[in-house]
């Protein structure tokens, strides 16, 4: 066999019938073209020589770089005597062998190592996407997309690198550029069933954000949310509609005071007695469970409408006639169209849309919810108001009871404090705190938890379809929150991590269910109630005031006595954030009277957020009945109260009616710079567990 290379002119050289490929990709020919247009043929073809023609010569190995080259001459991209290396070979019944052995062996290039190259073009010779495309052939997009996934997460970039996922899988990584989001989906997936699964790897990465064509975005807009600090994950070829918005804690954040703003005013223009507001465009089910809804009356036809009416009734009656006749031939095509026509007229002008009375709006429970054009928008649906407590004295009954206080015991009831518009997402985290409260004070109590924990488990056990109202899961599984990735940053918050880290886990290590069981057992007595704590106080539900499970939670809070005003204080970022600027300076007049709203009443909105969060720490210089006030205010979702006792019903904060002490359920009125206490049974004297401060 020869091994000398030659150089032989584009028109001297034709593909062998031996070359063994007989099938090619147009997409990849065009790509080669480019190659060879831009940088030459790099690899030397294959031949022989062709018998009685001299300097002529059949390639066997090496056709699709021929083709490209001709290709290219007809466009004029390279000279017509361009010249290609050639191998010669000498014996001819080597031929088909060579040509399979060289397509055979091929191996196509990593994906992960071509990203890479186009990243190390880009950065070592100035080169644009732009370029690179043109030299290889390529889509401008194409380029793009391997650029973006040459920056994912190292550990996903390694997976690809190594095969062990596809590139299908690492471009539904690429679509985000959150590298950090990327790795922590890649480590949650795992190797679990869905690690393959490009549709669940696309939908946890978006978890959390939101497209510019969501609701939620359309209600806020793109330079609200900008300059909010949010960020926007967008590339050449995302639009304002499907570019992601990648903070959504931002975006839920705007959205709720945007539509709190709007729901306030929609209030006091409609006169509805309550509304509420739902940052989505639909009111799930459990938010309106056991509500009443609303039926309004069809008001009276007008009089235009009767004689309308009346029209449509003779003329359907005459069209009827002249199709009954002897000498027609039935209903026309015109006939029953005009027929169709007036018989949907008819039923608009009958299926009016019912109207509520004034008396029905003033005691109706509106929702506020964002219409798929980002509108706010009062839900077509209304219903019967909840109907608000009062005690057997007389004093203060409105429901929220958080604009209450010592001087407004008095006041007339139209001119009280408003009831703030709080989000659907407010009262879920606020659900949140006061069941951290909750569950830190069980953990530090295994008594009581061993207590609690058998009754819920023995009563979900001897009821056919469970105890939805127990507001808890046991067996020990910990529920969704409701809120997702919500940190609260509380001193029980702290404490839990505090107990958490606290637990003997030596028992955790051993491979088998009966070894773990064993060691479990072999711990002290202390140790294992600590896990029992641990493990029922880690069961209980988010339940927002007033909503199913509520009222046992209340009572445990109530029997353990927590003093939730030494654990949580309302704060801009919990609270006066997520409130209208008239509720704040409310509660500002509850607990310091007018003057102290006149005070701070010209503040901005944040201002004022930041000021309410002083004032209610006790870090504002003021008179001691009103710093006293405001150390023991407490919204009502944040209060461990029995609704069924009259005398703590909800709308009696701290610092309101004839400020009795003796009769409150949970005693609220420590001083500001104890240490919060974690007590255990108050009943039969038993002593106390008290958790590290």
């Amino acid at each position: 066999m020869s091994q000398s290379i030659i150089s032989v002119p584009a028109d001297k050289l034709a593909k062998s019938p031996s070359n063994v490929r007989k099938s090619s990709d147009p997409e990849a020919d065009a790509q080669l073209e480019a190659s060879i247009v831009a940088h030459g043929v790099l690899q030397n073809l294959i031949g022989l020589p062709v018998a009685r023609k001299k300097g002529q010569y059949r390639i066997t190995a090496g056709g699709r770089r021929l083709d490209a080259v001709h290709r290219a001459i007809e466009k004029g991209d390279l000279p017509i005597d361009y010249e290609l290396p050639v191998k010669v070979l000498a014996d001819a019944n080597d031929a088909v062998e060579i040509s399979l052995s060289e397509n055979f062996f091929k191996l196509a290039m990593n994906p992960a190592d071509a990203c890479r190259a186009f990243q190390d073009i880009i950065q070592t010779e100035s080169k644009t996407p732009a370029d690179i495309a043109k030299r290889f052939g390529l889509t401008e997009r194409f380029v793009h997309g391997r650029l973006r996934l040459a920056n994912l997460a190292e550990p996903v970039f390694e997976a690809l690198r190594e095969g062990e996922i596809t590139l299908d899988i690492a471009m539904a990584y690429a679509s985000t550029s959150d590298t950090a989001r990327q790795a922590s989906v890649f480590e949650q997936l795992g190797q679990g069933y869905y690690r393959a699964n490009v549709g669940e790897i696309r939908r946890q990465l978006a978890c959390g954000g939101y497209r510019g064509s969501d609701p939620k975005a359309l209600l806020v807009g793109r330079d609200a949310y900008v300059s909010a600090g949010g960020r926007i994950d967008a590339d050449l070829f995302s639009d304002d509609a499907t570019e992601m918005w990648i903070d959504g804690d931002i975006l839920d954040h705007l959205a709720e005071e945007h539509l709190a703003a709007a729901a306030e005013a929609l209030r006091q223009r409609e006169g509805y007695a309550q509304i509420r507001t739902v940052v989505s465009s639909h009111i799930p089910y459990t938010e309106t469970y056991g509500l009443r809804q609303v039926q309004g009356e069809r008001p009276p036809l007008t009089d235009e409408e009767e004689a309308r009416c009346e029209a449509i009734q003779i003329e359907l009656e005459a069209i009827e006639g002249a199709a009954s006749c002897e000498d027609a031939e039935g209903y026309t095509e015109d006939d029953e169209a005009r027929a169709r026509a007036l018989e949907a007229e008819y039923d608009t002008i009958q299926s009016r849309a019912p109207v509520l009375t004034d008396e029905q709006k003033a005691s109706a429970l509106a929702y506020v919810v964002i219409g798929r054009d980002g509108q706010p928008r009062i839900h077509e649906q209304l219903y019967v108001a909840p109907v608000d407590t009062t005690n057997e004295d007389g004093d203060e009954g409105e429901g929220d009871g958080e604009g209450g206080g010592d001087d407004l015991d008095n006041a007339d009831e139209t001119d009280g404090p408003t009831r703030p518009v709080v989000s659907q997402r407010l009262a879920d985290e606020l659900a949140m705190m006061k069941t951290e409260l909750l569950s830190v004070h069980v953990a530090s109590d295994p008594r009581f938890a061993l207590d609690v924990g058998t009754f819920i488990m023995a009563d979900a056990a001897t009821r056919q379809f469970g105890s939805m109202d127990l507001a808890s899961e046991l067996r020990a599984r910990s529920p969704s929150p409701r809120v997702t990735n919500f940190e609260s940053g509380t001193l029980a918050a702290e404490e839990w991590a505090k107990l958490d880290s606290g637990l003997d886990r030596s028992w955790i290590d051993h491979d088998d269910v009966r070894d773990r069981y064993d060691a479990f057992c072999a711990l002290t007595d202390d140790a294992r109630a600590a896990w029992l704590g641990w493990a029922v106080a880690r069961t209980f539900d988010a339940v927002p005031a007033g909503k199913t499970g509520s009222a046992f939670i209340d009572h445990l809070g109530a029997k353990l006595i927590v003093d939730v005003a030494a654990w949580w204080r309302p704060s801009a970022k919990n609270y006066f954030d997520r409130i209208t600027k008239p509720a704040i300076l409310d509660l500002f007049e509850a607990v310091g009277g007018s003057e102290l709203r006149h005070r701070y009443g010209a503040s901005k909105k944040h201002d004022l957020a930041a000021s309410a969060e002083k004032l209610f720490a006790g870090d504002i210089l003021v008179e001691a009945e009103t710093k006293e006030r405001a150390l023991n205010w407490l919204p009502d979702a944040m209060r461990f109260v029995p609704v069924d006792d009259p005398a703590e019903a909800p709308g009696k904060g701290v610092g309101e009616g004839d400020g009795d002490d003796d009769n409150a359920a949970i005693d609220m009125t420590g001083e500001a710079d104890a240490e919060p206490a974690i007590d255990g049974h108050g009943d039969d004297g038993d002593e106390v567990l008290a958790a590290a401060a």
